[in-house]
């Protein structure tokens, strides 16, 4: 397969807004061409592996259960042959226990490709796994997930939805299949079981959606003891970050504050290359992050020369930190170049390759993990802040992570 470019990498997660949105920690984009089959059930899903075929497996069993199923079942209006063939690819993405390693059909690929940028209609969740149970990554700031009191880490159990006659637990479900249960028309209520870590039991919390608006940055500047610092906060790395971002970088140069607090807290992540982007703005020089595969590895490096390469930084992470916003925050940290501060982050460090299918359907693979600079990889156990100080959720009117950091910057 031909070397992809690095705008086509970004990170698997799923927004529950309008649609799904895949983001954030490490897609590669390619396409495909299917092969034929001597099968007209199977000719437009069968594909050509080429190098590294599996000339041992024995379909024969599959046909059998085909035909006995095609045979016996007990209505025969429910054999799909195009469901049952999705099926049948979505089960062997499953057999490797790897969440994030899927196969998607043309409807669910559909909405896996909506835009990172715009307005959706939901509840406003960034969806990930916690030891293979669904769990929330980060609910998006203003949405009904976020006025729910939904936070980073929480479990959803299960799902109900009378409008849709849904009503199932989550055990095994697939992000697709959750975010196909979870979304819906503005207005409609869904009921999700969560837990919490340290409640006594899960609880049921119902989530009306709604108009979703997801910003990029947004820039404040707080005055401290004399002092001025930009809280610079980065929502997601998505495809009009950049522009959103060198707007903010432009207003900070003219400030001139003593310091710039770069707020990562509940950044699910986005496209690498706007990982690689914001992180060149605070180094001279320097390896971002390496990407280990199978056979092959890749380095990106700093890639532009940066206005803030000199400016007092912290970095603000917790647990709905994941994927492109940890490599920010591990290279930064690697780096030297500044303290973090805040919870553990989500710990999502593999890299999924995106095959699209000629029917629509696509092909998610992990190939790769990415490792920081000191060799550290990020998946499973996240970024350990240098300085950790846990949100108190008692107090809503006071951001304690937020006046730490600036504590630190004016030490």
């Amino acid at each position: 397969m031909a070397k992809l470019s690095l705008r086509h990498v970004r990170n698997f997660f799923f927004l529950l807004s309008f649609g799904v949105l895949v983001f954030a920690g490490g897609y590669e984009t390619a396409k495909i061409r299917l092969g034929k089959s001597e099968s007209p059930i199977v000719r437009k899903f069968s594909g050509n592996s080429g190098e590294g075929a599996v000339t041992a497996a024995d379909f024969s069993k599959f046909w059998e259960v085909w035909k006995r199923l095609e045979n016996s079942y007990v209505d025969p209006s429910k054999l799909d042959y195009a469901k049952m063939t999705w099926g049948s690819m979505q089960g062997l993405a499953q057999s490797l226990d790897d969440p994030y390693t899927q196969y998607l059909p043309p409807k669910e690929n559909k909405q896996a490709n909506e835009d990172l940028s715009g307005a959706f209609f939901g509840v406003g969740i960034e969806l990930g796994y916690k030891d293979g149970t669904l769990a929330v990554v980060s609910p998006i700031t203003g949405s009904p997930a976020d006025k729910a009191s939904v936070k980073p880490g929480d479990l959803i159990l299960h799902i109900k939805d009378e409008k849709k006659n849904v009503d199932l637990d989550t055990r095994g479900m697939t992000l697709p299949t959750a975010v196909t249960h979870i979304r819906g028309e503005r207005g409609t209520p869904v009921i999700l079981t969560m837990y919490h870590d340290g409640a006594p039991k899960s609880y049921d919390v119902t989530i009306v959606r709604d108009e979703i608006v997801v910003p990029s940055v947004e820039l404040k500047f707080i005055e401290k003891n004399g002092k001025k610092i930009a809280h610079l906060e980065l929502h997601k790395f998505g495809g009009r970050t950049d522009k959103e971002w060198l707007q903010k970088v432009a207003e900070i140069v003219s400030a001139k504050p003593a310091g710039v607090v770069l707020d990562l807290r509940n950044n699910p992540g986005g496209y690498l290359d706007g990982a690689v982007f914001v992180t060149s703005e605070f180094l001279a020089s320097g390896v971002v992050v390496k990407q280990e595969g199978r056979k092959n590895s890749e380095t990106y490096n700093v890639d532009r020369k940066g206005n803030l390469t000199s400016i007092p930084l912290v970095v603000l992470v917790n647990k709905g930190s994941a994927s492109a916003s940890e490599i920010t925050a591990g290279a930064l940290q690697d780096n030297k170049r500044a303290e973090i501060v805040g919870e553990q982050s989500f710990g999502k460090g593999t890299v999924q390759e995106v095959q699209e299918l000629a029917d629509g359907s696509s092909l998610h693979v992990t190939v790769a993990k990415w490792v920081l600079p000191s060799g550290r990889w990020i998946g499973k156990e996240g970024i350990t802040p240098d300085l950790k100080i846990e949100d108190d959720i008692e107090t809503k009117d006071l951001d304690e992570q937020l006046d730490r950091a600036i504590e630190t910057l004016l030490k």
